[in-house]
């Protein structure tokens, strides 16, 4: 039996997020977080395309 997650849920969860990270530092895990996901879904999408890099080719 699945349920979804109520607000008693999510009130518990950022509880524990502003307790383990201290109330300043969340937006900025939270735009880390975000970049990262930005980043993976870039790769998976120029994955057939190596050539959209630039700076890539400035390492070699």
């Amino acid at each position: 039996m699945l349920r979804s997650i109520g607000l008693p849920e999510l009130l518990v969860i950022l509880a524990v997020a502003v307790l383990l990270f201290g109330g300043k530092k969340i937006p900025e895990v939270a735009k880390g977080l975000g970049e990262g996901i930005r980043n993976f879904k870039n790769s998976l999408k120029s994955e057939d395309r190596p050539e959209d890099h630039p700076e890539d080719k400035d390492k070699k």
